[in-house]
Order: structure tokens, then C-alpha cells, then sequence
């Protein structure tokens, strides 16, 4: 095992009462990819800020290899003192780092070299900041909420570069596939301390829920052996007086092991109020269009939305997800074509960058409008305090001004009062951004559950692969000219339709090339055949593969199912270790035959002209 280039052990940090880390470790080798999660408040930036030596512990040891270089991503980067994008990136390059990767990063970025930083919107400062840290190729990359208002060609992108680069990388993300793909460890933060598990994301919440279990198992067999104890104090035979004191010298010590056990953060529990039904048809769109300086953001876009729908919009920034949605709920005209609403709509919006709220207004007043202490939900009176406790909230912030809550508690507040009001029309624009892990597994239950419509704009893919219905996407994401296109599914759904149009194009060209082509120039039809033909070894690949990834895929359910057991890793660490394992190998073989089956089907297409 190499030596590790960065560690903290035995963290300890308080701001005044519980503390925020207590005993918290991590520890970074060389080519480590490690993702840091837990829920929102739990410390993550704090001990991503120590590694980085933005902040000092209370108590506890840092240590950083002398001769590694560390770069670190905050949320919110301080362009202060720099004129220029470029200055602003170049100035992360060390003495003997390449200048020309800059270059190359803000061009991949999308960003001017030459534009004032101050002046960029939250997505192009985001990359900048990006390109400072990367430029370097530091030994640790030290990244927070690093796809915060990026749009999905640029989040894949940073996806390829991540995985390209040889550093070692400590992140901390809400994007779950994102997580699944750069990372190969996880640290979980939990009530002040630190848990690894040597895997990717991907493995983290069925190991998260089995250590809880057997946390929670633990503290039943620790409760039953107090009663023993204390049963016989009260009727056992008298021992000698030495060992009488001893033992309740050890009853004393597990009582307040006991007691001082702090439980796992409770669960958001919450439920959509009811609203009135809307009339079948919700939204109809005919042929609207609209422009900025000449550039067509929308055009020519027709589609009936109906109760009940679920629809996703993606596309890079700037190819006009936000005014699309305005133009359908009305809060912008098209101009041209024509928006007609349904009946007995209740409409209730997500904003992206929570301009909902006022930062003077304590919690209490926003929920309850100021109409007192109480709020209905559902046709009941219930009070604020309990309202909020629902929400992971503390009763001491209902008279806290919502200026001192961090972003994730701003999202989570405005999710409260939304789902305290009759609706039957969702508008979320952005709606993941700065929500933990748990508040999106809430908001994907609600959107699944919800008797409504939906309309939102995500980046998120998980997100939308687990919520809509129907996707609209710019008819060409590389250059957005205003055309838009309804895909089924979602986004991983919209991507398979998109390779298969693509597919279709490629052999619609070249069955037309073919036509076009002169007759003396084309080869004869025999000698094509001849020449190209599937082998016997790939004809029978071809037949058998469909059978042998089905066989597969019913074996990787099979242990998906064994490991879905909460029971398993409490009782049997090493059995749950060997079916993980064999799922990696089995979830690869799978990969791999379904990538050799397309590129045979792909070959016999073309041989076969179609």
C-alpha cells in the first residue's frame, strides 16, 4: 500500500453544542478517487476546507506530503483582484506547470479568455473556476459540488477529463451518476464521524443501510444487557463487594454509552397536499417561437401536455431550457404561435435560484404567510414548529432569517411551503441543485407519487431516468438553432433514440450515396457480398449473445436481491463482499457482450445496405 499524500485523524470541530465533526478521519494515497458524502449540515465543505488548509480543527492531526500539490474547487470561487478569465485561471498554475492548459481547458469550457469574471453567470464561473484547478494537473483535487450549474455536455465532459487524470481526486456531489462514475471509494460522514468503504458510490446506500441496521442492533442487545445488569443489582446473589462495584462501575459506563448514542438524522417526512383535479388537457403549444438579437432560442415547437404528464427539459446552457418553460406557463410570450392553459390550474414553481425568498423573512412567516403559528396541510391545522420539524428543521429556527441557512436548506424550505399547498401543476427549474442525497430521494417520491403535472428542467440524469415521463431536448446539442424534439423516457431513454436516429441518418446517406453513385463505379453486387460477409464465429455470436445477456442479467438480479438484504452485511461481511464482487465481474461481462452484439448488429446492417 502506498503511503498516503494526505491525511486528518481524529478531527474534532464545534461551532457552539453538538459538535460538527467529532473524531472525523480521511486519509488520500496516491490515485485515490474518493467521494465524501452525507446529509446536508453534516460537514462535508468543513473537512473538505481542512484538507484543503482553508480551515484549522479544534483538535486532530493534518498532515499533507510535503511535495504534493493540492488545488481546491469551493462553492462559491472569489474572483477578486483578477481582470481576466485567463489571469484568474493562470494564476492556480504552479512554477513549472504547462501555461498552455489553460488555454486548452477554457476552450473545451466554452468560456473568453478576455471576459471580466465578474461579470459571468453562475454557470460559466463555475467552469472557470474549474480550469483553474485542473490546469495544474494537481497530485489532489479537492472538489465541491463541482457540477453545480453545469449543463450535461459539460458535466460529461468533466466526467472524461476526471477519469483521464492521474491525481488523486476527494469530491463531494449530489449528482449520483456522476459519483457512480469517477469515484472507486467513498467516505461517508455521519454524526460527526467518518466511515470508508472501499467501492464506488454505486455500492454506498445498500452499505449504508446495513451498517444503520446493525448500528440499531447493537443498541438493542446494549439495552437488553443494561436490564440484565440491572436486575441483578436489584435481586442477584451478593458477591464480593470488590466485584459488586466493578460491575456496576460497568453499568454505570454503558448507560451512558447508551444514552450519549446519538441515532441516525431522521428521515424527511412529508406529503403532497391535495389539490383539485385540472382538466384533461394542461398545456397546448402551437408553433411558437422566439428570438434573442436575432438568434432563434425556440421555433416552430408544437405539444399537448396532459394531466398527468412528467416532462424533462435538458440541453446545454444557453440553448433556451428556461425560456421554453417560461412561454409554457405563461410568464412569456411567444413571438409567434399561441399557449393555451387547461381549466382549473394550481400552479406552484421550484426557481432555480430561489428568488422566492426573502433573506429578512424568518422560516415561520414564509411557511405560514404570516397568518400566525399555524399552517394547513392537507385540510389540517399544524403548527410551524412541527411543520418544520418534518423537514429536518429545528425548532429554535423558526424565528432565524432565511439569509442564515445554507443553499441545501433554502431548497429544502421552499420544498416545504410548496408541498404544504394545493397543486396540481409542479414548475421545477433546477430543482436538485444544493439538495443532499436524502432530500432527493424525498423529491423523487413526490414527483413519482404526484396526482398532477410536471414540468422541469434538470442536469440531474439519475434524477430524470427516475421521474419523467418525456423528454425535450434541442434537435442539435452541439449547435442549438431553436428546434426541439419530445423523446419517451427519459434522458438515458432519449440517448438510445438519438443513436438510433443516428444510425438510421448514416444508412439513409449512404443507401442514397449509393444511388447517386455512377453506375461504372459501383462494384458488383456479388463481388460486394463476397467480399464482405459475416464470418461463422460472428454470425453465431450474434444469435447467441441476446440469450447469454439475458442469462446474465437475471444472475446479476438474482444477487442484487441477496444484497439488497439488510441483514446480509451485519451477518455475513465476507458473503457480501464476494457477491459484490461478483456483481462488478458480472455487471462487466454484461457491458461487454452487449457492446460486441451492437457492433455486430451495427456491421451486419451495413453489410446488408439497410
Amino acid at each position: 500500500m502506498a503511503p498516503p499524500i494526505l491525511k486528518l485523524d481524529d478531527i474534532r470541530l464545534s461551532f457552539g453544542g453538538t459538535p460538527l465533526l467529532d473524531g472525523a478521519e480521511l486519509q488520500v494515497e496516491p490515485g485515490d478517487r474518493i467521494c465524501l458524502v452525507g446529509r446536508n449540515g453534516s460537514g462535508k465543505s468543513t473537512l473538505l476546507k481542512i484538507a484543503a488548509g482553508q480551515v484549522e480543527p479544534q483538535s486532530g492531526e493534518v498532515f499533507r506530503h510535503p511535495s504534493a500539490t493540492i488545488r481546491y474547487l469551493p462553492q462559491a470561487p472569489d474572483f477578486d483582484g483578477h481582470a481576466t478569465v485567463q489571469a484568474y485561471a493562470e494564476a492556480g498554475l504552479g512554477p513549472s506547470d504547462d501555461m498552455h492548459r489553460v488555454s486548452y481547458l477554457l476552450e473545451h469550457l466554452g468560456l473568453d479568455p478576455m471576459a471580466d469574471p465578474q461579470t459571468l453567470s453562475g454557470g460559466e464561473a463555475r467552469r472557470a473556476a474549474l480550469a483553474r484547478v485542473l490546469a495544474p494537473e494537481p497530485d489532489i483535487l479537492l472538489l465541491d459540488e463541482p457540477t453545480n450549474h453545469l449543463d450535461l455536455p459539460t458535466i460529461e465532459w468533466l466526467e472524461e477529463e476526471l477519469m483521464r487524470s492521474r491525481g488523486a481526486l476527494l469530491v463531494i456531489s449530489h449528482d449520483r451518476r456522476f459519483l457512480e462514475r469517477v469515484s472507486r471509494a467513498t467516505v461517508w460522514l455521519d454524526r460527526g464521524r467518518s466511515l470508508r468503504l472501499d467501492r464506488g458510490f454505486e455500492h454506498f446506500e445498500a452499505w449504508r443501510d446495513s451498517v444503520l441496521e446493525a448500528e440499531e442492533l447493537e443498541q438493542h442487545k446494549l439495552g437488553r444487557q443494561i436490564e440484565r445488569e440491572e436486575h441483578w443489582l436489584r435481586y442477584g446473589v451478593t458477591a464480593r463487594r470488590k466485584r459488586n462495584m466493578r460491575r456496576l462501575s460497568e453499568l454505570k459506563t454503558m448507560r451512558a454509552e447508551h444514552r450519549g448514542h446519538k441515532g441516525a438524522v431522521g428521515r424527511i417526512n412529508a406529503q403532497v397536499a391535495d389539490g383539485r383535479e385540472s382538466g384533461k388537457l394542461v398545456i397546448e403549444a402551437e408553433d411558437i417561437a422566439k428570438s434573442f438579437g436575432g438568434a432563434p432560442v425556440v421555433r416552430g415547437f408544437s405539444m399537448r401536455i396532459n394531466r398527468g404528464d412528467c416532462i424533462g427539459i435538458v440541453g446545454p446552457n444557453g440553448a433556451g431550457k428556461t425560456t421554453l418553460l417560461k412561454m409554457l406557463i405563461g410568464e412569456l410570450e411567444p413571438d409567434s404561435g399561441a399557449v393555451r392553459h387547461g381549466s382549473k390550474l394550481d400552479i406552484a414553481v421550484l426557481d432555480q435560484r430561489r428568488e422566492v425568498l426573502d433573506p429578512d423573512e424568518t422560516l415561520a412567516h414564509y411557511l405560514t404567510d404570516g397568518r400566525g403559528d399555524n399552517l394547513l396541510v392537507n385540510g389540517e391545522a399544524k403548527h410551524v414548529t412541527g411543520y418544520m420539524k418534518d423537514f429536518l428543521f429545528q425548532p429554535e429556527q423558526a424565528r432565524t432569517p432565511i439569509r442564515n441557512l445554507s443553499g441545501g436548506e433554502k431548497a429544502r424550505l421552499v420544498l416545504a411551503r410548496i408541498l404544504a399547498r394545493p397543486t396540481n401543476l409542479l414548475i421545477l427549474d433546477e430543482p436538485t441543485n444544493d439538495l443532499d442525497m436524502e432530500t432527493l430521494d424525498l423529491l423523487q417520491e413526490v414527483v413519482a407519487a404526484y396526482a398532477g403535472t410536471v414540468i422541469l428542467v434538470s442536469h440531474d440524469r439519475d434524477f430524470l431516468d427516475r421521474t419523467v415521463t418525456s423528454t425535450l431536448a434541442p434537435a442539435n446539442p452541439d449547435a442549438p438553432d431553436g428546434r426541439w424534439i419530445a423523446y419517451a423516457g427519459g434522458y438515458t431513454d432519449m440517448l438510445a433514440q438519438r443513436g438510433a436516429e443516428a444510425r438510421e441518418t448514416k444508412a439513409r446517406a449512404s443507401q442514397e450515396a449509393a444511388r447517386t453513385q455512377p453506375e461504372a463505379s459501383k462494384p458488383p453486387a456479388s463481388g460486394r457480398d463476397a467480399s464482405r460477409k459475416l464470418s461463422y464465429k460472428q454470425k453465431f455470436a450474434l444469435e447467441n449473445l441476446p440469450g447469454k445477456i439475458e442469462e446474465a442479467q437475471q444472475k446479476l438480479a438474482a444477487i442484487e436481491t441477496e444484497m439488497a438484504d439488510p441483514a446480509l452485511f451485519a451477518k455475513n461481511p465476507d458473503g457480501f463482499a464476494a457477491r459484490a464482487k461478483a456483481h462488478d465481474v458480472l455487471k462487466a461481462e454484461i457491458e461487454a457482450m452487449e457492446a460486441e452484439w451492437l457492433e455486430l448488429e451495427m456491421l451486419r446492417e451495413e453489410i446488408e445496405g439497410r
